[in-house]
């Protein structure tokens, strides 16, 4: 997941914001019960998340991928007073392992969990929004990039990620039982060509993009 050498990620990580005390516990309490912890954003692209949000300023935010519920925390920052984060997963065994963080925040009556398929819930999701965040199942990429593109406002930002899977994606040969490699790459393809949207891949952990509708 790391594009640069080790030395000067650390420095990177050092000269930037500090991560909060509540995403602290969060990431502590992550790595301790959860499996798969390598799921969880982290200090720096949580900070990374951050600032995109507080850039943005959204009235309403989407998260597609929940898992602890850090990234969600992180995008918070950047609400808009009165503003939402609605944030959907499959997982149901999570809901209150976040809840309990997002209790603690001062976010807590501003973010809204929905359980089940992204792709039943959103359309019936009766808002447009500034700023969608895709971590989910890379299977489905571009299945949530086509079920949110009309709901996102002219402006609004996509924020992808895992665009870069580890390098795989210059692979041009897979495992059968690999999926979401190929679907990745049809995904970045699909940001770089639809015109909808003009799209920046940042090099950030396991690859973030940015996508801008015009």
């Amino acid at each position: 997941m790391h594009f640069i050498p080790e030395n000067i990620d650390d420095y990177v990580v050092k000269h930037s914001e500090d991560e909060p005390e509540l995403l602290q516990q969060l990431n502590r309490e992550t790595y301790q019960k959860i499996l798969q912890p390598r799921m969880l954003s982290g200090h720096y692209q949580g900070r990374v998340l951050s600032m995109i949000s507080k850039i943005v300023h959204p009235k309403n935010i989407l998260e597609i991928g929940t898992y602890t519920g850090y990234s969600a925390l992180c995008l918070a920052e950047g609400l808009q007073k009165n503003g939402e984060l609605h944030t959907i997963d499959l997982n149901e065994e999570l809901f209150d392992f976040q809840r309990k963080y997002f209790n603690k925040s001062e976010y807590a009556n501003q973010i809204f969990q929905h359980l089940g398929d992204a792709l039943d819930i959103i359309p019936k999701l009766d808002k447009t929004f500034d700023l969608v965040f895709i971590d989910a199942d890379k299977e489905n990429y571009a299945n949530y990039f086509n079920a949110i593109v009309d709901k996102l406002n002219t402006g609004g930002i996509i924020l992808s990620d895992n665009v870069l899977w580890s390098g795989k994606v210059l692979e041009t040969q897979f495992k059968k039982e690999d999926t979401s490699t190929p679907a990745l790459i049809k995904y970045n393809a699909l940001l770089k060509n639809d015109k909808r949207v003009e799209t920046v891949v940042l090099p950030i952990r396991d690859g973030l993009t940015i996508s801008r509708k015009v």
